[in-house]
């Protein structure tokens, strides 16, 4: 995993990537009065200031804003855009957070939860190793980690659950379908833990491997000038 942050002009396709497709889930989410989805755009749009002001203070890498952009297009999709009749859905409303990937097993709105916040475990891990001493992921760290993005999984349905008071026509579903968005949620957030520790582990090994090498040839060098 690259740690170098991106330089502004890295950033401006992304940028242009997510305000297209912000533009466009504005002008869905007004035409149909879609006011679920119209909440969920404010959201949104807070959660990219907070994301720039995190990377101000704690830089983030190049592919990190690439995976959150498709995350935050990946969201838009699954509440706007419709599918066709024939495809099993949870609920009443055609569009991709309802369909049945794998009927009454998985959803498209499981995959989408599962991607997220894993992604956002990683941003955890990211924000939290500056203040490490060693940058080794120890297990107690990325577990840390994992358990944070769960819990701004639960933040999410928070903001989902203040939706429904709000706004009466939602797609939200009931208990049954808040709890397998938290297995999600969780199911992401640990297998991003474990890609973290896989990553940075050889990562690790690899920087002391050179380091031995380094100090072999230093010892070669003074052997052969003695």
């Amino acid at each position: 995993m690259s740690r170098l942050p991106p330089t502004l002009s890295q950033l401006h396709p992304i940028a242009a990537f997510t305000a297209a497709y912000m533009m466009v889930a504005t002008v869905f989410a007004l035409k149909y009065q879609n006011w679920e989805f119209a909440f969920y755009i404010g959201v949104m749009i807070f959660l990219i200031v907070l994301i720039l002001t995190i990377h101000r203070r704690t830089p983030l890498t190049y592919k990190t804003f690439w995976c959150l952009s498709i995350w935050g297009g990946l969201h838009m999709l699954g509440g706007l855009a419709p599918i066709p009749q024939s495809w099993p859905i949870d609920g009443e409303k055609y569009v991709f957070y309802s369909w049945w990937l794998i009927p009454n097993l998985l959803k498209y709105d499981h995959i989408v939860h599962g991607y997220g916040f894993g992604i956002a475990t990683w941003v955890c891990w990211q924000t939290l190793r500056p203040a490490l001493r060693n940058y080794y992921p120890t297990t107690g760290i990325i577990l840390l980690c994992a358990i944070a993005g769960m819990g701004l999984g639960t933040v999410n349905e928070i903001i989902e659950f203040f939706a429904t008071l709000l706004i009466t026509d939602t797609n939200v579903g009931g208990y049954e379908n808040t709890g397998w968005d938290l297995v999600a949620n969780a199911v992401g957030s640990l297998v991003a833990m474990t890609f973290i520790g896989m990553a940075e582990g050889e990562r690790v090994i690899k920087s002391k491997i050179e380091q031995k090498l380094h100090k072999f040839r230093d010892a070669q060098k003074t052997r052969q000038t003695t």
